[in-house]
């Protein structure tokens, strides 16, 4: 797939100039008071540059240049990396590694036991990896949960959105799973 990172975050700059709220996903991210953050498939970097604007000392990866070019250009002071999710190996650990915007629908199937390992081995003791995504894309809560667990994390809390709602089934849900 790809992606023109300016054409992207454009679709974001108008909801947030028609007064919606864009910032659901670090919203939730900072209830859990974390210092530092991995926004685990970025993009352009919306996410990673609201918890960074209230203070979290945060990194961004994503695969696509067009869309990290954006990033960069919106917030050059912030690190951004670009890698593959799969199997990813930055040498670090974060409070929280929070994959927004179906991130894990996009790894070619087959792969999403390693772009989960990838993520949860950023994930520090007691941190947490916080996923939301689509479930009408063959990739189910259970697939997830599994991948989860294989990576040595445990299910803490599941939503059906970013804003809390409680998860009773349906085409979306918002996971947190925890590293003892």
């Amino acid at each position: 797939m790809t992606w023109n990172g300016d054409d992207y975050q454009a679709r974001f700059d108008r909801i947030a100039a028609e007064g919606e709220d864009v910032h659901g996903e670090a919203a939730l991210v900072r209830s859990f008071a974390p210092a530092t953050v991995l926004d685990a498939g970025c993009g352009t970097g919306r996410v990673a540059i609201e918890l960074a604007r209230h203070g979290i000392a945060v990194a961004g990866v994503d695969a696509d240049a067009s869309m990290l070019a954006t990033a960069r250009r919106l917030a050059p002071d912030l690190r951004w990396y670009q890698r593959d999710l799969v199997g990813l190996a930055l040498g670090e650990s974060f409070d929280v590694v929070v994959m927004a915007g179906n991130v894990p629908l996009f790894t070619p199937p087959g792969t999403e036991p390693a772009l989960v390992g990838g993520a949860a081995a950023h994930v520090r003791a007691a941190g947490r990896l916080v996923a939301g995504f689509s479930l009408d894309r063959g990739y189910t809560l259970d697939d997830y949960d599994e991948h989860c667990r294989a990576a040595g994390l445990t299910l803490e809390a599941r939503y059906a959105t970013w804003s809390r709602e409680p998860y009773e089934g349906g085409a979306y849900a918002v996971s947190v799973h925890r590293k003892p």
